[in-house]
């Protein structure tokens, strides 16, 4: 199929106008590709992490060591996403981690996570990540702390959560009685 930019565009979700390089707190949420649970189980409302569990949890707390002028901040792999905060501090006093910022910090821990998940599996250049991520610029400390308090709790809510597939199943399924969409 040929390109044609009015079918084949990408909008970003990105605030328009923003430097995401700039000091402060970003809480992104990252997806795995067709939301499949590759990182382990919830049990019991605790997160048990798998040998890829594993990779991503230490790929995101290496980050510091790639990129300097960043810190990291509440964080929880689920089986299928993980939730985190990345502070960007010193912009504007030296140099941020990057030209590109927390864009630049998310293809990072994608492609060296993807990396070595695609090794332990053995499946070199399959996607792991989504193509885009979820970020919410964190703009005071009411904020900071009711982003931390979700993170934290996000395994105890793993039944309700919305990027949790059997959540899916049981809302697209009809209850008894009622019927089909297209028997309508």
């Amino acid at each position: 199929m040929k390109y044609d930019p009015k079918k084949h565009h990408r909008r970003s979700i990105r605030l328009k106008g923003y430097d995401y390089s700039q000091s402060g707190a970003y809480f992104v949420t990252i997806c795995t590709q067709n939301r499949v649970c590759l990182f382990g189980d919830i049990v019991d409302g605790e997160m048990r992490l798998n040998d890829a569990g594993k990779i991503v949890h230490g790929v995101w707390n290496d980050l510091p060591n790639h990129y300097p002028g960043m810190e990291l901040d509440a964080f929880v792999v689920m089986p299928n996403h993980v939730h985190g905060i990345i502070v960007i501090v010193g912009a504007g006093l030296k140099l941020a981690p990057t030209k590109r910022g927390l864009p630049e910090i998310i293809r990072g821990f994608k492609t060296f996570s993807s990396r070595r998940i695609n090794e332990l599996r053995g499946t070199p250049g399959i996607p792991v990540w989504q193509r885009n991520y979820y970020e919410h610029i964190v703009r005071n400390d009411e904020s900071l702390y009711r982003i931390r308090e979700y993170i934290i709790n996000n395994p105890m809510q793993w039944e309700q959560d919305r990027e949790n597939p059997r959540t899916l199943l049981i809302k697209e399924q009809p209850q008894r009685g009622t019927p089909k969409k297209d028997n309508l």
